[in-house]
């Protein structure tokens, strides 16, 4: 293995995995840390951890198990992978863990990058963009979990870290990797161990990428992955696929604005059934009966929990934001384990939290890397007869229920 990867959670992981191997290394992604060496054939290895929204000291100490393998398998460098929304909060653990990583590895120089241009994200001056809206104008400030309320990247990381946050701005790294080069050991000289790399277009993450070789540690999102497979000699090329026949399912725990899109769309066109948070929580509906109407329903069902803010902001203020999250967490795995058991072979997923849930609750533990959906989203093969697709709740186009099924059944 020649890049080890660690994601905090398994949407971005297999975004991640994607870039990679559109790039050309021989990928692969695992659920939680292996306990078996990873198969002589893999380039590079994806940890997903379902680390975004735990305590910090949580979060560095799964973070640090997963390094400790990679580490065992050989890699040359490392990749921390968080969203490219930052999600996160000023007592988050993007700080906590990128030290901890970086300790463990003497790095320094540690690039800070969430840009991903081909999903609207974008960093300019130290700020974060989600197409032509600051970041805490895009509807993010609104995450039930993760309210992003300030666009300033280094603002925000300020108080996550031990260590003085630095910048490298957009004329820099239009300038290429060598200006990059440079400016990251300035601001190494000036004192800063992470360092905010601007990057608005695909052209400057495969810059950054270049004068990432041979760093320890690079963190971002998966677009700054755009430029590092080539420095392991990679050449891009189609991931290999063969589609799956049989029964999809379809969920959405997701409250994006872009998921909820999404769900509209899909269901003035096919079934679909929301799923009342209040029923979950105080038992009046089971994950039984939603598993069976989705069996048993023609067609590509869906079943979803995706709310607005204000009805989230309800369910929260009356029984409590962890209490919620858990119980439909908990809801969906059992629902997807159900639904399987039942006989569906695809089941796509919409969402960070509700994909993780999704994952743990069929038990998946190595997933192969298929071809792209959508920008940042790949089909994945869990199982001989199970195909699965893991959304971001912000990816994807207003069809991408009737997409990823396509390319889940190979049918696109």
């Amino acid at each position: 293995m020649l890049l080890g990867c660690i994601g905090d959670d398994f949407t971005g992981s297999s975004d991640l995995a994607n870039t990679l191997a559109k790039g050309g290394m021989r990928t692969v992604q695992y659920t939680g840390v292996p306990d078996v060496p990873a198969g002589d054939d893999v380039e590079a290895g994806v940890v997903a951890l379902k680390s975004r929204s735990i305590a910090p000291a949580d979060a560095v100490a799964q973070s640090l198990q997963a390094l400790e393998w990679l580490k065992a398998q050989g890699c040359e460098q490392f990749f921390f992978k968080y969203c490219s929304t930052f999600d996160s909060t000023p007592e988050g653990n993007i700080g906590p863990v990128a030290d901890a990583l970086a300790e463990a590895l003497d790095a320094h120089k540690v690039i800070v990058c969430p840009a991903f241009p081909g999903t609207g994200r974008s960093v300019y001056q130290g700020y974060l963009f989600v197409k032509d809206r600051l970041l805490n104008e895009s509807g993010m400030q609104n995450h039930p979990l993760t309210p992003m309320t300030d666009p300033d990247l280094r603002r925000w990381l300020a108080p996550q870290t031990r260590y003085t946050v630095g910048h490298i701005p957009t004329e820099t790294v239009f300038a290429g990797a060598e200006a990059i080069s440079r400016s990251l050991e300035e601001e190494h000289r000036a004192g800063h161990r992470h360092i905010v790399v601007d990057a608005i277009r695909d052209e400057d993450l495969i810059e950054i990428g270049r004068a990432a070789k041979g760093l320890p540690l690079v963190t971002g999102g998966s677009g700054v992955a755009l430029g590092l497979p080539a420095n392991f000699g990679a050449v891009a090329s189609e991931a290999p696929w063969t589609g799956q026949s049989g029964k999809s399912v379809a969920l959405s725990g997701s409250c994006s604005v872009a998921t909820r899109g999404q769900v509209a769309h899909h269901a003035a066109r096919h079934p679909a059934r929301e799923i009342v948070a209040a029923d979950v929580i105080e038992g009046r509906l089971t994950p039984e009966e939603i598993a069976t109407w989705l069996v048993e329903t023609d067609g590509l069902p869906l079943a979803f929990s995706s709310a607005d803010p204000e009805a989230v902001a309800r369910v929260q203020a009356t029984y409590g934001r962890e209490r919620s999250s858990e119980a439909l967490e908990s809801f969906f795995a059992r629902v997807a384990a159900l639904a399987v058991a039942g006989g569906a072979t695809r089941v796509i997923s919409a969402g960070g939290e509700t994909s993780g849930a999704v994952v743990e609750g069929l038990g998946l533990t190595t997933l192969e890397i298929g071809p792209e959906i959508d920008p940042g989203v790949p089909a994945l093969r869990a199982r001989r007869n199970l195909v699965v697709a893991l959304k971001s709740g912000n990816f994807g186009t207003e069809d991408f229920f009737e997409k990823a099924d396509r390319a889940l059944a190979g049918t696109s």
